[in-house]
């Protein structure tokens, strides 16, 4: 697949085939991404692949969690407190055109939830990906970890597989670093879910619009 191709066509995936991904194509991911940039070449990323029981052990964990109501405690704030525009526009129409296509309507807040949880088992995904990065390090290496998040999402299509990246998966990451044995020197990014797509599925049928390149970006000479 041409990389321009890979990521026209990238889209966050929810709904995948009951088919396992093997530890070498995931070693193969890996091994492309890690060429992603960073500053002084610190790569700044760690990462936890977890198949099986125990992706199946943090995915209940975090799914319990949130069904008892307790309120989440991420490593830092994803979203701003108050959201406005263009942004909140944007979150509407993301939201809508998902439930649109599972054929959810706004006031059915139940199967609205009942989506919402699948989150935390990767919509049927066979890996989690859990992203880490050093307490010590600042700004700059959160981005570099997010270009080599992208680098496993294209590497991922690359091979015929697809993912989700999710920050659901971060909202309890003391509960993920106790599972794993995970020190609390490593903050939790996100997690990924990974496998190949179920194409089939509704939650496949839709895809969220970009803004033109006229509207973002400015030309100086």
């Amino acid at each position: 697949m041409e990389v321009t191709e890979a990521i026209r066509n990238r889209k966050s995936v929810r709904a995948f085939l009951n088919k396992p991904v093997t530890d070498d194509t995931i070693t193969d991911i890996l091994e492309y991404a890690r060429w992603a940039p960073s500053g002084v070449n610190s790569q700044p990323w760690h990462v936890a692949v977890l198949t099986g029981e125990a992706k199946l052990q943090v995915g209940k964990a975090l799914g319990k969690l949130r069904a008892d109501g307790e309120k989440p405690l991420p490593d830092y704030q994803y979203y701003p407190t108050k959201i406005e525009e263009p942004y909140i526009s944007r979150k509407r129409a993301c939201g809508q055109a998902l439930y649109s296509a599972l054929g959810i309507e706004r006031k059915d807040i139940e199967a609205r939830k009942t989506q919402w949880m699948k989150n935390y088992d990767c919509f049927g995904a066979p890996v989690t990906l859990l992203f880490f990065i050093d307490t010590i390090l600042g700004k700059g290496s959160w981005v570099d970890a997010g270009m080599f998040i992208q680098n496993v999402m294209l590497a991922a299509r690359g091979l015929e597989l697809e993912t989700c990246p999710l920050a659901a998966l971060a909202e309890y990451p003391n509960v993920v670093r106790n599972i794993l044995n995970i020190p609390d020197s490593k903050k939790l990014i996100c997690g990924m879910a990974l496998g190949y797509a179920d194409y089939d599925d509704p939650s496949y049928q839709y895809r969220t619009e970009r803004e033109p390149v006229g509207n973002f970006a400015q030309w100086y000479s």
